[in-house]
């Protein structure tokens, strides 16, 4: 039986780290801040903001939540974007979504500064990250790894199978991976009799948006399962339920770790934004 990776705890030790280094940073007179950038009114957006507006306090970084309207025109957005970047008080900053009908998203995410690009998805931090230098990485991608590491595992050497081809998860944290010397195989939808390489793997991290499409077929006993999906399931009693994108009952028993979905990735993508943030920080006064 696998042993649970506690990604609550996990979160709970990196944003002790943060703090610290928060506070480090305080007393050379520097104060890390995040600010979010809010285009519309959606309610999970907002839910999120404030969740990260309290982490953000809690770990001494500074939290500022622009509101614009919900009929708000992308040349606002833009002008409120430039304003943070031009802002030498901000460490970093985030663009919520979704955004309005009709506003690009990634083009807005662009035009972030790098240096306070705290979720790393602009095409600078992902290019740098895919040449092995030292970037903001994306938070989930940050988040999986750190799932990794808490295993044990020497990863150098290792076969490693990330199922997933996202910008946000699947191609960076394939790049982590290769800079931490991993033999990494890569698959997406039309990998070939996808069980086949998977069982291959010492290390699986999924991350491909499709409820419970790793099961027991697909895993060597003894890997470590990294889920990274988040969908919605149903339970015996036809109930709602978060489900991630493993079958968790059938793998559990066969792999030697495991994340759980919910309570796995997710809490720890949070306190890896706001290590982003502290790091940003540091790197502005360096």
């Amino acid at each position: 039986m696998a042993t649970r990776i506690d990604g609550k705890a996990l979160a709970a030790t990196i944003r002790e780290r943060v703090k610290r280094d928060a506070a480090e940073l305080r007393q050379r007179g520097v104060v890390p801040t995040l600010a979010t950038v809010m285009a519309g009114g959606d309610a999970g957006a907002e839910s999120y903001a404030d969740a990260q507006g309290r982490t953000a306090r809690e770990l001494g970084i500074e939290y500022r939540l622009v509101r614009l309207g919900a009929t708000v025109a992308a040349r606002e957005v833009e002008a409120a974007l430039d304003g943070l970047n031009r802002d030498a008080s901000v460490s970093g900053i985030l663009l919520s979504q979704p955004t309005p009908a009709g506003i690009d998203a990634f083009a807005l995410q662009q035009r972030i500064a790098v240096g306070k690009d705290v979720e790393g998805v602009s095409a600078t931090n992902l290019g740098m990250l895919m040449m092995g230098h030292a970037a903001l990485a994306p938070c989930t991608a940050a988040a999986a790894m750190e799932c990794v590491r808490a295993s044990g595992i020497e990863l150098a050497g290792a076969a490693v199978v990330v199922v997933g081809r996202s910008n946000i998860v699947g191609k960076p944290v394939a790049a982590l991976l290769l800079a931490a010397h991993a033999t990494v195989t890569q698959c997406h939808s039309r990998t070939r009799d996808l069980a086949r390489v998977t069982r291959e793997a010492d290390v699986l991290i999924v991350a491909a948006g499709r409820a419970e499409m790793i099961r027991s077929e697909h895993v060597k006993r003894g890997a470590i399962v990294i889920d990274v999906g988040t969908n919605r399931g149903t339970d015996a009693a036809g109930k709602s339920k978060m489900v991630g994108d493993v079958k968790f009952d059938e793998v559990e028993p066969i792999a030697s770790w495991i994340t759980p979905v919910p309570g796995g990735v997710g809490p720890v993508t949070v306190a890896m934004l706001m290590a982003n943030v502290v790091e940003a920080a540091r790197r502005a006064r360096v």
